[in-house]
């Protein structure tokens, strides 16, 4: 047990990027896509922030502010 989780712990440190990248446009689509359960229609960087437009399930459109520098929505 303690070796698997050294090595699912090596790889996760492995695959992360860098503290100081910023989110990708298509990163800030998948965060958007996961808090809304949309389907995305556009992702324009404004700033510091992702503007990702979605159009929900029940055909609402919603703006989701995404930071690029934390991959939170706001």
């Amino acid at each position: 047990m303690k070796l698997h989780l050294a090595a699912v712990c090596t790889a996760l440190m492995m695959l992360a990027a860098p503290a100081w990248a910023e989110l990708s446009r298509d990163d800030a689509a998948a965060v958007a896509q996961r808090v809304s359960g949309g389907r995305v229609l556009s992702v324009e960087k404004t700033g510091s922030t992702w503007r990702v437009k979605v159009v929900t399930a029940k055909g609402e459109v919603r703006v989701i502010l995404v930071d690029a520098a934390t991959g939170r929505a706001q």
